[in-house]
Order: structure tokens, then C-alpha cells, then sequence
């Protein structure tokens, strides 16, 4: 037999594991109800994602090695990336995502420009799934009903996942990241050359922060909150547009972007023949919000898992054999969002604990860490010593802010 395995959604997680599977030979069929979408996002990644998924230098607009954190009293603090090697790659979604898709239909998986509306679920372990959808081809978006046949089934279809509400995922809460793009006059953009900015304050985000990144030939200006009602956005939005208006003079809005980010894992990411990877999974970190990385790696580790237990496509995985990519995921990146959760906790509940924070952050200790975690992904234990002084300094700033007080 060979296996047909359907990848809902061609984001970087969909197209990282339809990409796997195909080149492992396994008949695979790539869904995407919109080929031109652009998800709104800061659109960072870390260094160690271009090596590991073999990312060409055009997909990278911007090669950040310089951050400013800056905080809700408008203290700046320069963050530096000392290696001359290392930056954080800035891109635009339309640019990355189209890229790792052709490159999934290059080798071998088959890309249907589709909606799908729905699943049939098969009442044994052996019967296949039946898709229903909207395919787009030919029609436009009125499109042609269509169904297909599969064995198993990846949903990588983001936040409003279909697939997930069709296997009973269970919910999350979600914050919303909203976004403006903004071409700035050429002296402004220079500014933002190698530089992206962090804004914390109650002002422009109640439990996150907001950002100015350099993109291709503009800015992505936005906020993440998770207070999802309009009026709220819109206010935040104005509070970041204002702490950054000196920078932003003289700039026009070519496009505005908003889009639900989960804030924590589903209650059920495999069920049946069925599993959830990217934002569909809910594998976004709290405090820095990043989702791209672990999107395109869920979906890599999920269809490693898959080639590995179907034995090459020869054979059809149960539950418990797609539940290994859980426990691998877990094992591998678990205490990471444990951590990145109780630094949001702990850090952005008030502007004093904010202030704290970005005092925090002037530290080359702390600079260090934090960089090497994000651009490897492996969070390098300091030595005890170091350990200890970065703890001091942590106590000592949000006591000092009194941060500390319930």
C-alpha cells in the first residue's frame, strides 16, 4: 500500500511537513484555500531556522543585529548582536510561505488550491477520512465541489483551524496580533535599516508588547492584546502609532493586517488518524509571541514521526503511533513555553514590572541568554555563577520598580 496523507493549510508548518512526507514518497495532497495570503505577523526568525529549513537569502528582506527595548517611560536600551554572523531574519509572510510551498510541489506533494468545508471521520481504525472542498483551480472562488480519500490527515490551517473543530480539539484563548505596514521616506526607512524596536506600556499592549520591524521596503508597525474587541485594538494601535510618530513621520499605510495568535496548546492535538501542528497546535510563545519557527518545526516533527511509524508509507499509524510526535514535542520544547509563560506573567502586569523588565534587558548577561536562545533555539545554561548574578538583578529590578507588590 502506499499512504495518502492530506496537509490542511500551507503556512510554514503545513508546507514543512507536506515537504517531508513527499520526499519520504508518501502520496501527499497540500491544501490552501488562498495562495497569495500573507498572515500578519512580525515576521522574525531566528538565525538557526534559515540553516535548519535551508532558507535562501532572498527570503530574508531585513538582517536585524540591532533591538531597542523600550519602555512605557520611554527609557531605551540597545540590544546588540556582537557575532558579526548572527541577526534575527525579517520577512514577509507572503514571500516565506509561497517559497516553502513551491518547494513542497517541487518535490513531489500535490497542492490543491481548495477550501475545506468538511471531514468525514470513519468509524475504524483502518477506513479512510473523507474530505470535502471547495476547489479553486479552475473557478475562482465560487470553485467546484470536490472530495478525496486519505488515511491520515495534518491540520496546519492556523488559529480558526476547521480540522481542529471537525475532531473535537477542544478551545483556546487567543490574543490578536493587528499590524500596519508603512512605507516610510527613504531617510526614515535608512533608521530602520538593521534595527527593530520593542514597545512595552499600558499604552500599547495590556499583556504583550508592540513593535516596529523592518521589512523589504516599509515597516510592520502593530500590537498583540489579548483584549479582542475593536475599540481596544485601535486604541492600542494609536498608542504605538504615537510613541513611535517622530520615526514614523511622513509614512502611508499600504496595507492593515489583523489575525487571532493561541495563547496556550489545544486540550487535544492528535485524535484518530488526525494531528494539529502550527497555530492550528496552538504553538505559539508567550512573551515574545513568536510562532513561526515552531510552526514550520511541529509540522517537520509530525511528518518525521509519520514517515518513521508507517514504515516509509507501507503501513497505516494508529493514535498512539502519532501521539510519539506529541511526546517528542513536549519533551523537546515544554519547559520553553513554561518558561516563556511565567516571564509573561511576571513581567508584563504592570508598566513597574515592565520598567523593570527593560532595565533588565541592559544587562550583557541577560542580552546573551536571551539571544541565544532565541536565534538556537537551546537555551544555554550559564554557568552557576553567571546563573546567580542574573537572578540578583532580576530580584534587584523589580524591586526597585516596585514590581514585587501583589
Amino acid at each position: 500500500m502506499t499512504l495518502r496523507v492530506a496537509v490542511i493549510g500551507s503556512g510554514p508548518a503545513g508546507s514543512s511537513a507536506a515537504e517531508t512526507l513527499a520526499s519520504s514518497g508518501i502520496e501527499t495532497y497540500l491544501f490552501e484555500r488562498k495562495l497569495d495570503n500573507a498572515k500578519p505577523c512580525g515576521g522574525a526568525i531566528p538565525l538557526c531556522m534559515v540553516d535548519e529549513f535551508d532558507l535562501p537569502p532572498e527570503i530574508i528582506d531585513r538582517r536585524v543585529r540591532k533591538m531597542k527595548m523600550i519602555s512605557p517611560s520611554n527609557r531605551e536600551v540597545d540590544i546588540n548582536l556582537v557575532n558579526e554572523e548572527e541577526y534575527i531574519g525579517m520577512c514577509r509572510r507572503e514571500v516565506l510561505d509561497g517559497f516553502l510551498r513551491n518547494r513542497a510541489a517541487k518535490l513531489g506533494a500535490n497542492l490543491i488550491n481548495a477550501t475545506v468545508h468538511k471531514l468525514d471521520i470513519p468509524a475504524n481504525n483502518t477506513e479512510p477520512y473523507t474530505i470535502h472542498y471547495v476547489d479553486h483551480t479552475e473557478t475562482g472562488a465560487e470553485g467546484v465541489a470536490k472530495t478525496l480519500k486519505v488515511d491520515l490527515i495534518i491540520g496546519a490551517d492556523g488559529a480558526n483551524s476547521r480540522v481542529a473543530k471537525e475532531m473535537g480539539a477542544g478551545d483556546y484563548n487567543y490574543a490578536i496580533a493587528f499590524q500596519e505596514r508603512i512605507r516610510l521616506p527613504e531617510d526614515k526607512m535608512a533608521y530602520y535599516n538593521d534595527l527593530a524596536e520593542m514597545y512595552v506600556g499600558n499604552d500599547v499592549s495590556t499583556d504583550f508588547y508592540a513593535w516596529v520591524f523592518p521589512k523589504y521596503d516599509h515597516v510592520a508597525v502593530g500590537t498583540g492584546t489579548m483584549h479582542v474587541n475593536k475599540a481596544s485594538i485601535k486604541q492600542l494601535q494609536a498608542g504605538i502609532r504615537a510613541r513611535a510618530s517622530e520615526k514614523l513621520a511622513g509614512g502611508k499605510i499600504i496595507k492593515v493586517e489583523a489575525h487571532p495568535i493561541p495563547e496556550h496548546p489545544r486540550p487535544r492535538r492528535v485524535v484518530g488518524r488526525i494531528a494539529l501542528v502550527g497555530d492550528a497546535a496552538g504553538y505559539v510563545t508567550k512573551s515574545s509571541g513568536e510562532g513561526i519557527y515552531f510552526a514550520a518545526k511541529s509540522g517537520r516533527m509530525c511528518a518525521q514521526t509519520i514517515v518513521e511509524v508507517s514504515n516509509n508509507g507501507n503501513r497505516i499509524p494508529t493514535e498512539d503511533d502519532l501521539k510519539i510526535y506529541l511526546k517528542r514535542w513536549d519533551k523537546k520544547y515544554g519547559l520553553t513555553y513554561k518558561v516563556l509563560d511565567i516571564l509573561q506573567t511576571v513581567f508584563y502586569r504592570s508598566d513597574a514590572t515592565r520598567e523593570a523588565f527593560v532595565e533588565m534587558c541592559d544587562d550583557l548577561d541577560v542580552q546573551r541568554l536571551t539571544f541565544d536562545s532565541y536565534l538556537y533555539k537551546t537555551v544555554v545554561p550559564a554557568n552557576p555563577i553567571t546563573q546567580l548574578k542574573i537572578t540578583a538583578k532580576t530580584i534587584a529590578s523589580l524591586l526597585r520598580g516596585n514590581a514585587l507588590a501583589p
